[in-house]
Formats: C-alpha cells, structure tokens, sequence
C-alpha cells in the first residue's frame, strides 16, 4: 500500500501561526468596532461565549496567542514561553499577538531541521502521551490551534460582528 502521508517540515507552522495571529487581530478588532457602535464594552465582548461551559473570548484569544509561540518551541527544541494567562484587555490581546509574531519571526528552519521524531511526553490533564514532535504539532497543537481560533470567530459571529468566511483568511492563506 502506497503511504498517503503528506510530510510537512515543522517549520512550515511557523508561517501558519502567524497568518493565524494576524487572522485574530482582524476578528478582534472587528469585535471592538462593533461593540463600540452597539453600546457594549470591551470587557463585556471579551467574556462573550459560546456555550457556558466554554472558554469566553478572551481566553481562546489568549490560548491562540499561547499555543502560537510555545508548539514552535517545544519543536525546536528551545525554552517554552509562558502561557498568555488573566484578565486581558483587547489591548492586551493585541500585544500578545504582536510579541508572539515577533517570536515567531525570529525562529529559523535549521532549528526544527531533524526533530519531526523526537519524542515528547506532555500531561495533557488526563493523559500523558509519548509522541513524535511531528505528530504533536501536526496533530494535537494544530488542530488546537485553529479550534481555538475558529471559537473566537463563532463567538464574535454569534454576537452580531458582522463577520465572513473571508474573515477567516484575514492572515494570508
């Protein structure tokens, strides 16, 4: 049987996150212009949800914001950064997106050359997988990653942001 796998350098994420936190600053800063003309606050639409048992806004921003810089690290084998964590503002958000472009930015393909097979085992709340770097970013951070982006979309849609599928692209493709 033929292997359909499709091989992806680790590097390649790099540009992806960024595109993907270009992407959430335009979501939030059509978020901001739309409470701005409905009356609502900042920290009002950051707490916006869609479901009460999930993360508000402002911590899918945060978790985009995070997963962006910290999965390109454990790859290249370098410090994790910490975690975009507390009560941020959109001014905040929008920082946070600045320095995780700049840490990206400054990352080079040599540093993930060879680490597609290293293993990682990470507590991930119940469990604590071995696997490959590849198949963490690949897989688990990844698709983390567009999940949390694409939460903050629907909550900013489902609140009345007069957002597009376009929208998502926001970033590049």
């Amino acid at each position: 049987m033929k292997d359909r796998r499709v091989k992806l350098g680790l590097y390649s994420f790099v540009g992806l996150y960024s595109q993907g936190l270009d992407t959430l600053a335009n979501l939030l800063k059509k978020g901001v212009e739309h409470a701005h003309a409905t009356g609502v606050t900042e920290a009002e639409m950051l707490g916006w949800r869609v479901a009460p048992d999930m993360f508000p806004l402002r911590r899918q921003a945060q978790i985009v914001c995070s997963f962006a810089q910290q999965w390109p690290a454990r790859a290249a084998g370098l410090a994790v950064p910490s975690a975009v964590e507390g009560e941020s503002s959109v001014s905040d958000l929008l920082h946070a997106i600045a320095a995780a472009k700049a840490y990206l930015k400054d990352l080079k393909p040599e540093q993930f050359e060879g680490r597609d097979e290293v293993p990682l085992t990470l507590d991930i709340g119940e469990l604590k997988p071995s696997l490959p770097l590849g198949q963490w970013v690949g897989g688990f951070a990844t698709t983390n990653f567009y999940f949390h982006l694409s939460m903050a979309y629907a909550i900013l849609r489902m609140n009345g942001v007069p957002l597009g599928k376009r929208d998502m692209f926001a970033g590049g493709l």
